[in-house]
């Protein structure tokens, strides 16, 4: 009889801790929070990359320049600026893809934020 009670009562600890655990609830409005900070920082990372972008084309301009008048010196320097440039280009367009994967897993994740509706 202790043994049937003790298993009964063990089985039903079990229970309740998998449906705790199973039924725990995500905060909806801070899933949204998430995802709106994320949207800043993609659209921060785009206008960085832009400006590398920027600061790229403008420092093989000054290059080519310096290259064609014969000065050494500063084309070293513009070789140096180009690859600073293309790194930090390449560093934000990793954030932009980990901000976009993020965002795709709390949206998956998210049982309010349900699939996007709407014409293909």
């Amino acid at each position: 009889m202790r043994r049937s009670v003790f298993g009964a009562l063990l089985f039903i600890m079990a229970s309740m801790v998998a449906f705790g655990q199973a039924a725990t609830p995500t905060d909806a409005g801070q899933d949204h929070k998430d995802l709106q900070e994320l949207n800043r920082n993609a659209v921060q990372d785009k206008q960085d990359a832009r400006s590398d972008v920027n600061d790229l084309r403008q420092d093989k301009t000054n290059m080519r320049t310096a290259v064609h008048d014969g000065d050494k010196a500063a084309a070293s320097k513009d070789s140096k600026d180009i690859h600073q440039d293309q790194r930090a280009l390449n560093q934000d367009k990793r954030d932009i893809t980990r901000d976009k994967q993020r965002a795709r897993q709390i949206r998956a994740n998210s049982p309010a934020m349900g699939p996007r509706g709407g014409h293909r």
